[in-house]
Formats: structure tokens, sequence, C-alpha cells
């Protein structure tokens, strides 16, 4: 309790919440679109259960990760040397983490470029997607994402109950744009296929950093919003073409 009153009355400690509570929301963006695009494909009447069920299992998740501070650092400690470069357990999960997530883009994109393929290519359709399997696909990547946020995390401040609040107000805020942004991206098919684009970009990412490439976080985010602002200015242009030709009509 000390030690709580202590932060409290501590402008560093309140600085460093800002900043890494922003960090943690900006990371929690990549697994919102996964999130979103994902329950989008269940039947109207479960996307909201599911969505709930995924950002739930996303702050478990990170709380439990939290408690086990000292096992997540080691996992940065090199475990595997192939043609001498060396790997951990996280450039593993990272590198892994990012196969599944250009893995399963890939398949969407495809899905969405071609909805009946004739030779099954990437095995069964998106419309059979259960309940049952977005939770585990959320999972996957919610544990993905949930260790390399933590390692953020305990890289900009050793204390514990910062990293905790954070946490908590990034998934929160997962949790209430959770719905807007479904609707959204259901209301915008273009919008799809740029957040596909951005999980690609995302999994390509992971994996880059398994290897050891480090790519600046906001060179990655700053393409992206680009991107989202061109997007963007594209849907007001086609908004004004369909308001003309309705006044014309």
């Amino acid at each position: 309790m000390d030690s709580i009153l202590v932060l409290l009355n501590d402008p560093t400690a309140w600085a460093a919440l800002v900043t890494l509570t922003v960090m943690e929301v900006v990371l929690g963006i990549d697994n919102l679109l996964f999130i979103s695009i994902l329950t989008n494909k269940l039947p109207s009447e479960r996307q909201a259960y599911a969505r709930r069920i995924g950002i739930g299992l996303a702050l478990v998740l990170r709380l439990g990760l939290l408690g086990t501070i000292a096992w997540i650092v080691q996992l940065t400690q090199p475990v595997l040397e192939l043609y001498g470069q060396a790997f951990s357990w996280k450039d593993m999960i990272l590198i892994a983490g990012g196969a599944f997530l250009v893995w399963k883009a890939t398949k969407e994109i495809h899905h969405s470029v071609d909805p009946d393929p004739g030779g099954k290519m990437f095995g069964t359709g998106a419309a059979e997607m259960t309940v049952a399997a977005a939770i585990v696909q959320i999972l996957i990547l919610d544990a993905v994402f949930s260790i390399d946020s933590i390692l953020t995390a305990v890289g900009m401040t050793p204390h514990i109950p910062i990293m905790v609040v954070a946490v908590i107000t990034a998934v929160t805020v997962m949790l209430l744009a959770a719905e807007p942004l479904s609707r959204f991206i259901e209301a915008n098919p273009t919008i799809v296929m740029l957040a596909l684009g951005f999980l690609l970009l995302i999994g390509t990412t992971l994996i880059a950093e398994g290897f050891g490439a480090h790519i600046p976080k906001g060179y990655i985010y700053g393409a992206m919003a680009f991107s989202a602002l061109i997007e963007g200015l594209n849907m007001m242009s086609r908004r004004a073409r369909r308001l003309k030709q309705g006044v014309g009509g």
C-alpha cells in the first residue's frame, strides 16, 4: 500500500502511466483488427459474444503474464542457434505468430477476391467459421500480442501497478471500440481489404523481428495511418459522387 501511495505522488510515475497506456492502446489496434475481421465471419447473433470473449481473454492473459514477469523476461534469452543466428523463445513465438497472421490474412484476402474457389486452396471456407474456432484463433494471437505488449511494458517501467492500470485501460478501450469498429468494417467492404493488408504488414513485421530485424513501430503505424487517410478520402469521394448522382437524378 505504501508503495502505491508513493507512486500516486510521483509525477514521473504518472508520466510513465500515460505513456504506457497510449502505447498499449496503439499495440491493441493489431489485436482489435484481427478480432473484428474474424468475428464478422460469424452469424450476426454470435459476433458480439465472440468479441467480448476474445477481448476478455486478452485481459486475463495479459494480467496473468504480468504475474510472471521474471519468466517473461527470460523469454528474451537465446535458446537456439541456427546458421549463426540466435533465437530466443520470444523470437520463435513472434515468428510463429507472424506466420499465422500472414497465413490467416492471405486466406481471407483469397476468399474476398475469389469467394468460391474451386480447389479449396486454403481448406474450409471462411463461411464455415464457428464461435469455438474463432475464439481459438483469437486466443493464439492474443498470446503473441500479449507477450509483445508485456515486454514493451517491462521496458518502459519497473512498477507492476502502472503496468496493470495501463493494460486494463487499453483492454477497456478495445472493448468499447470493438463494436463500432466491427460495424464500420462490415459496412465498408473496401475497409476489409485495407485491414487485411494491415494484418499482412503486422505479420511480416513480427516475423522480421523474430529474425532479429528490428523495425520501429512508428514506421509501421505511420504507414497504416497514411493508408487509412487515403482510404478515408476515397470514401468521401465515393459518397460525394453518390450524393451528386442522387441530386442529378
